[in-house]
């Protein structure tokens, strides 16, 4: 079977070395450098621009005015060649703006697949994002955030350098976050943003059956709901719950925080609701 056809608007700057697979479309005004790497069925929309070494997975979407892999607002940044690495199946809306890595950081910007990052998001330098997450319009990730696989981001959120956003999270529209927050939970406001307990809907729409659930919300009571702190709390769930695959990964990603996680604003309403 023959490979697809490739198609560059007449109007478009493609760099003669980069790397175009069958199937993509580069639409009216696009820029793209020399570094760039485009995989199958790539599909740039008007006016998007790809600068620096950029590597995108096949099928991902480009909207017009999006810029991916120019250099990072960094001012220790000295013209290091760093990158960009996005993986299958991405949908960039209008104006997301996507830096490359420093040579002090991880040299890389890596997002996995299945992403949707909608428009006017701002994804900074040496940034990792996982798999099938959503950042709506305006979220602003600063440089070096984690955003770990099916973590939610309202609209217009601000993520402070180094924080990380668990699996499974969901955070309300408007937050600032300048600490880390949990797996499975919600969170929501700015100076300080509010704990809100578990992500029930989004747990259950990713198959969380009663049992999992139950387990979850007594860890949760145990972690943000008594009157432990965390050193106790982390104890007595391992204690109760040793062989619980969620408690662990909440756990785990707990003890490797350096900035501390959210944890201030919890009430019983909050974990029993929904």
């Amino acid at each position: 079977m023959p490979a697809p056809e490739t198609v560059i608007h007449p109007t478009a700057t493609v760099h003669p070395q980069a790397q175009l697979d069958g199937g993509v479309f580069v639409g009216p005004y696009c820029l793209i450098g020399r570094g760039a790497i485009l995989h199958r069925n790539v599909r740039l929309e008007s006016h998007a621009v790809l600068e620096g070494l950029v590597e995108v997975g096949p099928d991902c979407r480009i909207s017009s005015h999006t810029v991916i892999g120019t250099e990072p607002q960094d001012i220790g940044y000295a013209g290091e060649e760093t990158r960009v690495e996005i993986g299958a199946g991405n949908i960039f809306r209008e104006f997301v703006t996507i830096h490359r890595g420093t040579a002090r950081g991880a040299g890389v910007t890596r997002l996995g697949d299945k992403n949707y990052l909608m428009a006017f998001t701002h994804v900074g330098h040496d940034c990792r994002i996982g798999n099938e997450t959503i950042l709506t319009h305006g979220v602003t990730l600063g440089g070096h955030v984690v955003v770990e696989d099916f973590a939610n981001v309202g609209g217009l959120t601000g993520v402070h350098q180094f924080c990380r956003i668990g699996r499974l999270a969901f955070i309300g529209g408007y937050s600032v976050l300048t600490q880390d927050v949990a797996p499975f939970s919600r969170v929501a406001g700015s100076r300080p943003p509010r704990f809100f307990g578990l992500n029930l809907v989004g747990l259950r729409r990713r198959g969380f059956d009663k049992e999992r659930l139950g387990a979850l919300k007594d860890i949760f009571k145990i972690l943000f709901y008594s009157d432990l702190n965390t050193g106790q709390a982390v104890d007595k769930i391992k204690a109760e719950f040793p062989s619980n695959e969620d408690g662990r990964e909440l756990l785990a990603f707990i003890g490797s925080s350096k900035r501390g996680f959210i944890k201030k604003g919890a009430d019983q309403w909050d974990l029993e609701s929904g």
